[in-house]
């Protein structure tokens, strides 16, 4: 059986792509204060409007090249 060698700076390296990130902000949004909390669910609603936003827009552009389908009927 192979033993691997492992350095204190080994040891203490994260192997999660955050980095080690994640409890941490998991413990800091969890103590968050009113206003805070405000902030956040406002940034929320604003990065919802942006994806919004996005999509309408690929909508436009995709349907640009497509003919209008229908005909008119008129309505008595």
């Amino acid at each position: 059986m192979k033993k691997q060698a492992t350095t204190p700076a080994a040891a203490s390296q994260p192997t999660c792509l955050c980095m080690g990130m994640g409890p941490k902000l998991t413990q800091l949004l969890e103590c968050r204060s009113e206003a805070a909390a405000g902030h956040l669910r406002s940034a929320r609603v604003e990065f919802l409007k942006a994806m919004r936003t996005l999509i309408d827009e690929r909508i436009e552009s995709l349907s640009k090249g497509q003919k209008k389908r229908g005909t008119a009927v008129p309505v008595e």
